[in-house]
């Protein structure tokens, strides 16, 4: 698990290469195809593999200079006639689905059309709500993007810090770009010429009174701290899954006292300042981590160097602006959506449209303070309820010259008190990118929430007595900084806090449920929508251009059947969902139920299938309501979590029973193979690709 979008990365002393980790790769993206079904006529045949290397070759094309517009007619020069329909297919799905063509470049704007699509109202100028502006109207859309803050950036925010002839460009938020191969910032840093600088591996670390940490000691423990959470996760494979109540933090501790390890002060005080560095990683104390799923996005995190944009993150946001109309210190209060379109009331101002985004914060959502008519369907409240949102804070400082040395971009500090472990752990050097001699104090766990309630003089004063602690006794003066700055994200009625994690009781399958789009009129970006990259940068820009393709496609459905659409099919192809149905995980009547195997917790989400037979008078009512001419038989499929499962199965009666019980208790709406997909298309991957790789095989549990 890599840190995190308020900070974007932490030291590589602590980060663990596991077994059987893959790393997003942009030339290597077979697995893309589920998203693809329909384009070709036959799966497993020559077109199907033609029509991959034609995609791969498209990618690689336009990565090859990301400032340039690639065009159909560029592809054409490099393949075959013969395949004109697999390079419209394939540029096509690319191009809106924001794999190419995306950015910043000043090449793209002549490649604006005329906007005749519709209006949508994106609510938040953070990095995903840009993302998604900038796509949006490149596909021809009007766009308005509403901002409740008078500058855009969101938790992305760059303050110019100190004095005449000693400025500093340093990242109050989001600062580190993680893992640099494929990364879309990596292709914004590309197309407007910023140099990159890599966090450099050396981070030494020093005791509570400035005394350099032993090497060896620390190597110790750096290996037992590696091996724990290989522990947990062995142990996970062995027990089948934790239970959804159990925290990471009690599964390490009781794993520490087993083993006996860590147990002097200062091997414990080094323990401790990994797990303030774990703690970090995920804006949350140990303690409200889900041990089951805490690292459920590993598999997918972006490889590469951890690099600093020269002159701060603010010259991306800056570039994403141009061109998009943005309406700053207009705070949305309620968020009205309907069959007729959308109204988004902000003060005494209200915005129409035909669609709106909301990109605002989990922290936000959780406060409530945005009411949404009508109220959001209960699962996405479930879920937004389940997630976790943590603190991340840091004291940013420029003095008046580099008394830490030009060698270092990390070192770290160890504490005597656990509860405090996470207080001024890790200090990050600015001044090779920043302009000027500039340190941030991160701030993280249990201290990052006492912290945002602490003077911060009293927090300037603790952060100097370390740093004299550290350097002085090697004879060097630490001055007083020119100007200190403490972030309060946490008070921030505009965040309510710094980034998303799994918490206990939730799962990966709730940043699935928050991305779900309701009525395809309410869409929802941001980094607690990304499954995949949940709390990064990256992945809140991802979501962005995820949601700006969904809006185009569930636009093009709509003009094609104007009284009722649902969204094109995006997820993986029919075949493959069928296929799973003739092995179901839990069989009753009429009612099928697949789940994903990596996960017996009941509130982990599966797919149901209830099959009406053509005799079946006593459900003619009930499939009258559909808004098609249907053919029996026929399946229809709802979205359930196992516990459901469970609940309907014990329902006394026949199946109308059942189905009485799903429609009115449960309040659930079945719904056909293309609204499935619509809604559900990252479940069916996930359940697909955990069912081809279920483990069987038992490990051995010892700690050698």
């Amino acid at each position: 698990m890599e840190p995190r979008c308020l900070d974007g990365s932490v030291s590589k002393r602590s980060l663990r290469k596991k077994a059987n980790m893959r790393s997003y790769d942009e030339n290597l993206m077979d697995e893309i195809f589920e998203e693809e079904a329909g384009v070709v006529r036959q799966l497993g045949g020559k077109e199907q593999n033609d029509y991959i290397v034609i995609r791969n070759h498209i990618l690689s094309f336009w990565r090859s200079n990301v400032r340039v517009w690639l065009t159909k007619g560029h592809i054409r020069e490099t393949v075959s006639s013969e395949c004109e329909h697999l390079i419209n297919s394939a540029y096509d799905f690319l191009l809106y689905n924001g794999y190419i063509n995306f950015g910043v470049s000043p090449a793209f704007t002549a490649q604006i059309p005329e906007a005749n699509e519709g209006t949508v109202i994106v609510i938040g100028a953070g990095l995903a709500g840009l993302a998604a502006a900038r796509q949006l109207l490149s596909f021809g859309y009007k766009v308005v993007v509403l901002e409740g803050r008078n500058r855009p950036g969101g938790r992305v925010y760059t303050q110019k810090m100190g004095a005449e002839g000693k400025f500093a460009a340093i990242d109050l938020g989001g600062s580190v770009i993680t893992g640099i191969h494929a990364n879309p910032l990596g292709v914004l840093a590309r197309q407007l010429s910023i140099p990159l600088h890599k966090v450099r591996d050396n981070c030494p670390l020093y005791k509570p009174n400035g005394e350099p940490v032993d090497k060896d000691l620390d190597a110790s423990v750096e290996f037992v701290f590696n091996r724990l959470l290989d522990k947990v996760m062995e142990l996970r494979k062995i027990m089948g899954g934790f239970a959804s109540d159990t925290s990471l933090g009690s599964v390490l501790e009781t794993l520490r006292l087993l083993y006996g390890v860590a147990r002097s002060p200062d091997e414990k005080q080094l323990l401790d300042w990994h797990l303030a560095n774990l703690e970090y990683a995920n804006a949350g104390c140990l303690s409200n981590l889900s041990a089951a799923y805490w690292d459920q996005d590993d598999p997918y995190e972006m490889g590469g160097d951890h690099c600093f944009l020269a002159g701060g993150n603010w010259r991306l946001i800056k570039a994403l602006c141009e061109g998009v109309p943005i309406f700053y210190g207009n705070i949305v209060n309620t968020i009205r959506y309907g069959n007729e379109g959308i109204e988004v009331i902000a003060g005494d101002q209200v915005f129409q449209g035909d669609i709106v985004l909301c990109t605002l914060p989990l922290g936000v959502l959780k406060k409530k303070t945005v009411k949404f008519e009508p109220e959001l369907p209960p699962r996405k409240l479930e879920a937004i309820e389940r997630l976790g949102f943590g603190l991340l804070n840091k004291v940013a400082m420029v003095f008046p010259y580099v008394f830490w040395g030009e060698e270092l971009d990390t070192f770290g500090c160890l504490n005597e008190c656990t509860r405090q472990r996470g207080e001024f752990f890790l200090f990050y050097s600015y001044h090779t990118v920043s302009g000027g001699p500039a340190l941030l104090a991160l701030v993280a766990g249990e201290a990052a929430q006492s912290f945002e309630s602490t003077d911060p003089s009293v927090l300037l004063n603790r952060i100097l007595t370390v740093l004299k602690g550290i350097y002085q006794s090697k004879g060097i003066t630490v001055p007083d900084p020119i100007q200190s700055i403490c972030t309060r994200w946490g008070s921030d009625p505009l965040s309510y806090g710094a980034y998303s994690h799994v918490s206990v009781q939730s799962s990966g399958s709730d940043y699935d449920i928050l991305a779900e789009n309701v009525g395809n009129r309410l869409f929802f970006a941001g980094e607690a929508t990304s499954r995949q990259y949940p709390a990064t940068m990256h992945g809140a820009f991802l979501s962005g251009l995820r949601e700006a393709s969904r809006i185009y496609q569930s636009c093009r459905v709509r003009q094609n059947y104007p009284r009722k659409y649902t969204v094109k099919n995006t997820g993986p192809n029919n075949d493959i969902l069928l296929d799973m149905f003739k092995r179901p995980d839990l069989e009753y009547g009429k009612f099928a139920f697949i789940f994903d195997p990596s996960s017996e917790s009941p509130q982990s989400m599966g797919i149901m299938q209830v099959t009406f037979g053509a005799s079946e008078e006593h459900y003619k009512d009930l499939l009258n309501s559909y808004p098609y001419p249907l053919k029996l038989p026929l399946q229809l499929y709802a979205i359930v979590s196992r516990e459901q499962a469970l609940q309907l199965q014990q329902i006394s009666g026949r199946d109308e029973s059942r189905l009485l019980y799903l429609t009115k208790s449960l309040g659930m709406k079945l719904m056909g193979l293309n609204a499935l997909y619509n809604v559900g298309h990252s479940l069916i991957t996930v359940i697909a690709s955990s069912r081809k790789g279920r483990w069987r095989n038992r490990v051995n549990f010892s700690f050698a």
